[in-house]
Formats: structure tokens, sequence, C-alpha cells
């Protein structure tokens, strides 16, 4: 493991875990805390709630399934084909497969196409045959290319991939991302330029990943953004405003509400929460962002 645990710590920008982590290998002994049996009420189940499993790197796959099968969760996040298997095992479901690349050499270079295009419609086969629904994808960052010129080049390259994707039945879902604080110089930052890629590529299986911390950052208008672009909207993950912490009181997004519109709008995706837990017990940090979104 090339980064120390200091960094892991301190670290709340998911580029550093993809570049340099590989999740199985994650194995520190903290133990997952279960939910109390106290608890009884029956959840309302009507948003999907999931979580990315990079935020919880230091509990092991097995207990971090069980604790997130017994939280309510559906589902795991950001996950490679090696750790399919377990989270099927613990009657979990992988809400988003990893993708062909990374997040800062993405689609916006043609340079990029040929690796991306292999490795995507591998990765296809993959997720389709696992009966999983998800693949996410990267824009890249911008470097010396501009936002006009970055838009058509993801559209040609995206093209290539979108039929076999649509045989297959697997979304492909490219993220909006910060390029203000986490990821300097990533290009699809906005709302309106991804729905224009979606727009432009015209697939029914091209969603856009819409994540509401990175979105906050960026331009904020969190319940209007989504109302307006809803159908181009396949996945969303959570995290709270200022520090990418717990999605409680004391951040400045309400996202009980911002759940109760999605249900409003008959959204039928995922919300996975994807931030850094505050708790000592990060699971109990879980289990309060899914009752504060189950709505």
């Amino acid at each position: 493991m090339k980064k120390n645990e200091q960094n892991l710590k301190h670290k709340t920008c998911r580029r550093d875990f993809i570049k340099t982590i590989s999740i199985a290998t994650l194995t520190s002994p903290i133990i997952a805390t279960t939910t109390s049996a106290q608890d009884t009420t029956p959840a309302k189940g009507r948003i999907k709630q999931s979580v990315s499993r990079w935020c919880y790197g230091k509990i092991p796959m097995p207990d971090f399934c069980k604790a997130v099968k017994e939280i309510g969760l559906v589902g795991i996040d950001l996950l490679d084909p090696n750790e399919w298997a377990t989270v099927k095992e613990h009657g979990l479901i992988c809400t988003m497969a990893n993708g062909p690349g990374g997040i800062e050499k993405g689609w916006n270079d043609p340079a990029n196409h040929k690796r991306l295009i292999e490795n995507a419609e591998k990765r296809l086969r993959e997720v389709a045959e696992a009966g999983l629904a998800n693949m996410i994808v990267f824009s890249g960052n911008r470097g010396k290319i501009d936002d006009k010129e970055g838009l058509e080049n993801c559209v040609k390259g995206l093209k290539e991939i979108m039929p076999l994707a649509e045989q297959l039945g697997v979304n492909v879902i490219m993220e909006l991302l910060n390029s203000k604080r986490d990821h300097k110089n990533y290009m699809c930052d906005h709302t309106a330029w991804g729905v224009e890629l979606a727009k432009r590529i015209a697939s029914p299986r091209f969603k856009l990943l819409y994540d509401i911390y990175h979105m906050q950052i960026m331009e904020g208008d969190i319940i209007q953004t989504l109302k307006d672009n809803i159908q181009y909207i396949g996945h969303i993950h959570t995290g709270g405003v200022p520090g990418r912490n717990d999605i409680d009181e004391t951040q400045e997004l309400n996202y009980r509400r911002i759940c109760e519109v999605l249900v409003e709008l008959n959204y039928d995706g995922f919300v996975a929460h994807e931030f850094i837990p505050k708790n000592p017990d990060p699971l109990q940090s879980l289990k309060r962002a899914f009752e504060i979104c189950d709505v």
C-alpha cells in the first residue's frame, strides 16, 4: 500500500483512492458495528440507498457488507469485479461498477480513446454477465482542451461503446465533479455541460452521476437543478457541504427535503452515500444518513 494511514484519514478526494488503492487489500482490523436489535421502525424504502466503499476502506469487506445490509442499504458503489461476488453473497448488489480509466485521463482526449474503448467493452460485458446495471466513466481533466472540443471528443468516443451498452442493458454513467477544490481542472464540472453531452449522445443508456456534494460547491441550486434535469440523471452521490462529511444538521444542505423531491420526481436510481464519516464509529454516521434519506 503506497499511502499511509494518515493520508487515508485526511484525504477527502476519491481521486487518490482510485489511483492508488485496491479496495480488496484494505483489511485494517476495524470491526463493523451492527444496528441495534431495538431499531424496529420499518424503512420506507422509496429511496434505494447504497454507499461508496472507499469511504469505509478500513472495515474488512465481509464485515462492511454485513453492516450495510443490517442498516437497510441495498448495495455498495465503486467496486471492481473481484469484489462483486462478496457483495452478492451478503444479499447486496454493486450499485456502480468501476469503469475503464480514471478521473484525470478520460474521454475528452482522443489520445485515450483506443484504450478506453477496449477496456470499456470488456468491462461492459463483465457488468452485464454479473447482472449489474451501472458502469462509471469520467470526462478527464481539461489540460489544453477547451470545453467545446472536449465535449465533442467525449461524444465521439462514448458513441463507440453505447451500442454495446444498449445491447447488454448496462447504463454508462458520467460523474459530475467539482473542479474548485477536489478535482482541479476536471471538465465535467457543471450540470449544463453534462446534460449537453447526454443530449448529443442521445442514448437511453447514457446518464449522469449527479454528485450533490460536488455540484453544491460548483453551482448550488440543487433541488431546481434536479427538477429540470432528472431525465438525464441515472445515479446520485451524497456528501455534506462544507467538508464532505456527514449529511446531518451540521452542514448546509437539507438532504431530507432533497430526497423528498426525488420521490416526487419518481426518481428510480440509487442514492449512494459518499461522505467521510466524523463519528468515531463510522457506521453510526452511515446509519444516520440512511435515516435522513429514508423519506
